[in-house]
C-alpha cells in the first residue's frame, strides 16, 4: 500500500508540473515589471520660483507609486536667459538619465519653466530624451505681465520677443514627445489666456485656478499623470 502511495504523489507530481513556475517564465514576469517602470520626471519651477514648488505633485506621483529616485525637482537660477536654463537643463536631463539608467524622462514644467525646456526639446536635441512634456501655465506665446519686471528672462516672456518668435517658429511641437498644455481661464498672470495652447499639443483648460493653482489642483495632477503613462 505504501509503494502505491507513492507511486500516486509521484505521478501526481508529474501532472502539477507543467503548471509551476520556471526560471524563464519568473525572468519574464521580471522584466515586464521593469519595462511598466515609469521614467523619471524632471519638474522645471517658473520665474521667481524653486524646486521646492513641486512638493505637493511630487509627493502624490510617490504615493502612486513613482520611486523617490525617480521624481527630481530641478533648481535653477530664474533671473538668466532661458537659453541658458536650457542648456543646463540639458545637463541635468542627462545627469538623471545617467544615475536612474532610463532611456528617456518625462518633463513637467510651470509658468516660465514651459520656455527653457522647449528651447532644449527644439534646439539642444532634447526631444531624443524626452518621452512626455507638460506645460502648466506656461507663456508660451508671451504674457503682458512679463512687462512689469525686468531681466532677460522677463524681456523673453513678452509677446512678440525675438525668444518667443525663434521659439515658435516652423513646428510648435517638434520630435517624438508626446506634448500637452493645461491653462485656466482665471490665471491672472498669463495674459492673454490663449497663449498657453501649443500647435500639436493636447491643450486643456482647467477649471477657474489661479497661476499656482495648476500645480496643486487634484484634477489637473491625475490629468498629467495619466498623460505621462
Amino acid at each position: 500500500m505504501t509503494r502505491n502511495l507513492s507511486r500516486s504523489v509521484f505521478t501526481l507530481l508529474l501532472a502539477l508540473m507543467p503548471l509551476l513556475p520556471t526560471p524563464a517564465s519568473a525572468s519574464a514576469v521580471g522584466g515586464r515589471q521593469q519595462a511598466a517602470r515609469p521614467h523619471p520626471i524632471v519638474f522645471v519651477h517658473g520665474w521667481n520660483s524653486d524646486g521646492s514648488t513641486w512638493r505637493t505633485m511630487a509627493d502624490r506621483f510617490r504615493a502612486d507609486g513613482w520611486p523617490a529616485g525617480h521624481l527630481h525637482p530641478w533648481t535653477y537660477d530664474a533671473t538668466q536667459s532661458n537659453a541658458t536654463t536650457a542648456e543646463q537643463l540639458a545637463y541635468e536631463i542627462a545627469r538623471v538619465l545617467r544615475t536612474t539608467g532610463a532611456t528617456k524622462v518625462d518633463v513637467v514644467t510651470h509658468s516660465m519653466g514651459a520656455l527653457s525646456s522647449r528651447y532644449y526639446l527644439k534646439n539642444l536635441g532634447g526631444a531624443s530624451e524626452v518621452d512626455a512634456w507638460v506645460s502648466l501655465a506656461g507663456p508660451n506665446h508671451g504674457t503682458e505681465t512679463a512687462r512689469w519686471c525686468g531681466g532677460a528672462p522677463c524681456v523673453e516672456m513678452r509677446p512678440g520677443s525675438a525668444f518667443l518668435d525663434s521659439l515658435n517658429s516652423g513646428d510648435e511641437t517638434p520630435g517624438s514627445p508626446r506634448y500637452a498644455t493645461w491653462g485656466s481661464p482665471c490665471d491672472s498672470v498669463i495674459n492673454p489666456a490663449g497663449s498657453v495652447a501649443l500647435n500639436g499639443a493636447v491643450n486643456t483648460t482647467t477649471a477657474c485656478l489661479d497661476h499656482s493653482g495648476l500645480r496643486t489642483d487634484r484634477t489637473v495632477y491625475d490629468q498629467v499623470k495619466a498623460h505621462i503613462r
